[in-house]
């Protein structure tokens, strides 16, 4: 498989070392240095392009890909307010988009245990809920895309919440997301439901990075060859 890496930073150079491993091929390494050599005759070399870059560059990374017909993962946070956007250009075009705020295999069975648990609890409201998250003090957005989706499946799933900010309490309808930056942490997340008599909390732990991008890169192996717009609970529990 060849690949194009759009964003060369941390994450980037762990998914080329896992794909070399495997023997794939990694044809174009984006950063700020060599950005003009992003082009569509470029990508089309490629099989798959992995975007792990900036928010400020993320959508025209992920829309020139569409446009050259390329497959696309992307790992970017920051910038999805704009997602319903993609997701109408991205069908516009037939094209095929993958998109994960985290790509770890423990995380995405974690968002599974989370959304359950959330159902669980709506007959239960003496349970308040709260969030906390932990990264490394280089991590850009607050609080972290893999924070928001939390919350997220619990506003879905959790009918006496309504929407979240970023705060160190919970109000009536409101989930807050404690958000702290610490040393080199790669990522901790943290939910916890609180009634007067007991507590229960979910949590995961990241090590290292190496979860996010084996992740990324099994994600863009499953996704060659299909049309549509994807999650990684396709790719680790689609059936079909």
């Amino acid at each position: 498989m060849k690949i194009s890496l759009l964003g060369y930073g941390k994450m980037g150079k762990a998914i080329e070392r896992f794909a070399l491993e495997k023997d794939h091929e990694i044809v174009l390494k984006i950063d700020g240095k060599n950005i003009h050599q992003l082009t569509s005759a470029n990508l089309r070399d490629c099989d798959v392009a992995i975007d792990f870059s900036l928010p400020s560059t993320a959508w025209d990374n992920i829309s020139l890909c569409i446009d050259a017909g390329i497959p696309v993962i992307s790992g970017t946070t920051g910038w999805t307010e704009r997602m319903p956007e993609m997701t109408k250009y991205v069908k516009e075009k037939n094209g095929t988009f993958l998109y994960a705020s985290n790509f770890s295999i423990g995380v995405n069975i974690f968002f599974e245990i989370n959304h359950l648990l959330a159902e669980l609890m709506n007959p239960h409201p003496q349970y308040e809920i709260s969030m906390e998250e932990i990264h490394h003090i280089h991590k850009l957005d607050s609080p972290s895309g893999t924070g928001i989706t939390l919350a997220q499946q619990i506003i879905s799933a959790l009918e006496r919440k309504s929407k979240w900010e970023e705060s160190e309490t919970s109000g009536k309808d409101i989930i807050g997301i404690h958000s702290k930056r610490e040393g080199m942490t790669p990522g901790t997340h943290s939910v916890s439901y609180v009634s007067p008599i007991d507590t229960i909390d979910i949590i995961h732990t990241a090590h290292s990075r190496d979860g996010f991008a084996k992740g990324a890169l099994l994600a863009a192996e499953w996704i060659i060859g299909k049309v549509g717009i994807f999650t990684m609970k396709d790719v680790l529990f689609r059936t079909k």
